[in-house]
């Protein structure tokens, strides 16, 4: 069992020497040295593509058959999974239930540090059954060093619902040991301001979570090609993208596009699928909603039924 009150063995903790004399550098050293550990947090997210992967997987799975996505964490990493989340809705129309994030000390920790509350495994327990996790749910617990007990306590209750537990950190699994379905670990080293792990930690934790989330909406189909064509359009700037989006695909005229775009309820994906279908919207609709919003598959697997139904007649 890990001393939580004396954590100077962790990785997150330990003095980086390549920083002794960081007081003394002048601004551009500071950049360059800055700019060298930072790209240890990308070796350190390849470190763990293994186990990324199955998280991808199994989150997918989990929610495809109407499970939800659950980041949980204290002060910088609560934060993360927090942004993370939020960025879900208008990238992909999401609802905002798919994704959450939940931090200790409530949304008030957002702009104002409550690291105090990280100590309450109680107050994890807690958030686990005010969210009403269930066996279909996904709960990540993100913890730079490993220990916090808010999200240990968050994870337990979680995995005893019978949720799938993913637990992200910065320190090897012989330091903080912890029992979870999968098991990241994001091996970024000392700091350059030692335990300051909204730095290099920070960086991979929110790559990680770049990672995990756009492919689990790959996965979901949420996405056609590279094209982010569940886009919610909520603005000018996001108007733009998604007639551009069908311009690139279709051909279109700008203003073909935008004709396309209101026929279809600003739904992008819906809006191609109208144009390569010639369906109408309630039947655009209803193909997507058999083929769980998959446009891909929605649109093959009709093309084939009308080539099929085209060679019968012959």
């Amino acid at each position: 069992m890990t001393n939580l009150q004396e954590r100077g063995h962790l990785l997150t903790e330990q003095v980086n020497p390549n920083s002794l004399n960081l007081d003394q550098l002048n601004s551009l050293e500071l950049v360059e040295l800055f700019n060298t550990e930072d790209q240890k947090a990308v070796v350190a997210v390849a470190g763990a593509k293994v186990q990324l992967a199955a998280a991808i997987e199994k989150t997918a799975e989990r929610l495809h058959q109407g499970g939800r996505l659950f980041y949980i964490g204290a002060g910088t990493s609560g934060r993360l999974g927090v942004l993370d989340a939020a960025e879900c809705p208008p990238t992909f129309c999401t609802s905002p239930e798919l994704v959450q994030g939940i931090i200790a000390g409530g949304a008030g920790a957002l702009l104002r540090s409550s690291e105090g509350l990280e100590d309450l495994a109680e107050d994890g327990e807690s958030a686990i059954a005010q969210h009403k996790i269930n066996q279909l749910d996904v709960v990540v617990g993100i913890t730079a060093g490993g220990t916090t007990p808010y999200v240990q306590g968050a994870l337990k209750a979680a995995r005893q619902r019978g949720a799938l537990t993913v637990f992200i950190a910065c320190v090897p699994a012989e330091q903080v040991p912890f029992d979870a379905d999968i098991d990241i670990r994001l091996l970024t080293g000392p700091e350059i301001l030692a335990g300051s792990t909204r730095l290099k930690a920070g960086t991979a934790t929110k790559l990680a979570l770049n990672i995990l989330s756009t492919s689990v909406m790959v996965k979901l189909g949420k996405v056609y090609g590279n094209r982010m064509v569940d886009v919610a359009v909520t603005n000018q700037k996001l108007r733009d993208r998604a007639l551009r989006i069908l311009q690139d695909l279709t051909g279109l005229s700008r203003e073909a596009a935008g004709f396309l775009l209101e026929r279809s309820g600003k739904w992008v994906k819906l809006a191609l699928l109208m144009h390569w279908t010639n369906l109408d919207k309630t039947a655009g609709e209803e193909l997507l909603a058999v083929h769980k919003g998959n446009l891909r598959v929605a649109v093959d697997t009709y093309q084939r039924s009308q080539e099929s139904g085209v060679r019968s007649q012959e």
